[in-house]
């Protein structure tokens, strides 16, 4: 079983530059990537940004120039790095981790809240 956990979040002031780190535990048959969704309240869970086991990344729009991801292989960690935070990247934040045949096996974390006050 495969177990993802999220820490990092909380109450920020707009401006901040909060890292969210991501833990995952148990054994990962083929793994394939890595990254961060969000859900902000009222709204559909969307993808914040990713990186490919061989290290290829992609980000949202709404957060390139401003959000990194890198992963850790050896803690099996990934951390979401967050710059120059605005009032509307408010959300759960949710790590997912894709492995199987093709990528269609998904995991999650339990989110973690981010607050941006302005």
């Amino acid at each position: 079983q495969v177990q993802l956990v999220e820490s990092g979040g909380g109450l920020v002031q707009a401006g901040g530059s909060p890292r969210l780190s991501c833990v995952a535990s148990g054994s990962i048959f083929n793994f394939k990537s890595m990254g961060w969704y969000r859900q902000a309240p009222g709204k559909q869970r969307e993808s914040v940004a990713g990186i490919t086991s061989i290290g290829i990344t992609n980000f949202a729009d709404s957060v390139k120039g401003r959000f990194t991801i890198s992963r850790d292989n050896a803690k099996n960690t990934v951390y979401l790095q967050m710059n120059d935070l605005k009032p509307e990247d408010t959300a759960v934040y949710y790590c997912n981790l894709r492995a199987g045949v093709f990528g269609k096996t998904n995991y999650w974390g339990q989110g973690t809240q981010v607050t941006v006050s302005s």
